[in-house]
Formats: structure tokens, sequence, C-alpha cells
């Protein structure tokens, strides 16, 4: 009995995943952007691409966001070089046609 419930149990779970996977499929065509709203100004964006595109280091541009006490997406003061590249990475993946 318990055998029969969990093949049940794991065809649903299925199931479920099959019709989240299609529901999101159907509000992405519809344009819809899904995830945690923007936070972070695009003066701070601009002023990461900015940077970067003249030659300077993740770690040089979050030394320097922090140096003038730039605040991240969630407030806090502490960069790091990989938020810094993602932020980079997503706005390029935003701007590109």
């Amino acid at each position: 009995m318990a055998q029969i419930l969990s093949v049940f149990a794991e065809l649903e779970r299925r199931l479920i995943g099959e019709r989240t996977k299609a529901a999101l499929a159907v509000k992405r065509a519809q344009g819809v952007r899904l995830g945690r709203p923007r936070t972070l100004p695009d003066k701070v964006v601009n002023r990461i691409v900015r940077e970067r595109a003249n030659g300077r280091t993740w770690t040089a541009i979050a030394d320097g966001l922090e140096a003038d006490r730039v605040a991240t997406a969630q407030g806090g003061l502490r960069w790091y070089p990989a938020t810094v590249r993602s932020v980079a990475m997503s706005a390029s993946r935003r701007f590109t046609p």
C-alpha cells in the first residue's frame, strides 16, 4: 500500500512540475517579467557598465562603490566583485535586442 501511495505521489509531483513550467512559459510569452523586481538605480548600473568598459576590474569597481558609500540593491554597503559582475551581465542582457 505504501509503495502504491509513493508512486502516485511521484506522479503528482511530476504533473505539478509540468503545469508550473507550462504556466511560466505562457507568462513569458505574454511578456510578463518574472522574478524579483530590479531595485538598483539605473545610475548605479550605468556606472558599473561604464567603469567596466573603461577597463576596470570587478574588484576595483566594487571597491569604488564601497568608497563612495553606494548602497547595494538590498540597502547594504558591502559590494562583492561577483555582485558587480552579475549587475553588469544583467544590464547587457537587458539592453541587448
